[in-house]
């Protein structure tokens, strides 16, 4: 069990964890607080959702970065600077929002990968 959890869940380097954790904590605070104007009581499953979506949200981005990355290579794009931050944004949005559904596909990799390094 123990050498499951280090090639999952442990796999992803822990500065880029770290960073993708902050950012997913300041995503579920403007979620709560944006949603908290429409709601007098948040319910049990929300908050646990909330706090798990935060945990995934690193190997959901994970996913989305190696996927893109896949795609564009090394290429480079000069785009307008609001574009590039408003798609960003949106990205982390949908990433933090779905990362129950996309995490499970980068901790497989994980698993995997690091089978084989082993």
């Amino acid at each position: 069990m123990q050498d499951f959890i280090n090639k999952t869940f442990k796999g992803l380097n822990t500065a880029y964890y770290v960073r993708h954790f902050i950012f997913g904590i300041v995503i579920a605070i403007v979620f709560v607080s944006a949603l908290s104007n429409g709601f007098k009581h948040f319910s049990f499953g929300f908050i646990f959702s909330a706090v798990l979506n935060t945990f995934l949200y690193p190997y959901a981005r994970f996913v989305y970065e190696s996927v893109v990355g896949y795609i564009f290579g090394n290429n480079v794009f000069f785009v307008n600077m609001i574009l590039l931050l408003t798609l960003k944004i949106i990205s982390m949005m949908i990433c933090w929002t779905l990362a129950i559904f996309i995490a499970p596909l980068g901790l497989g990799y994980l698993y995997f990968y690091h089978s084989k390094n082993s």
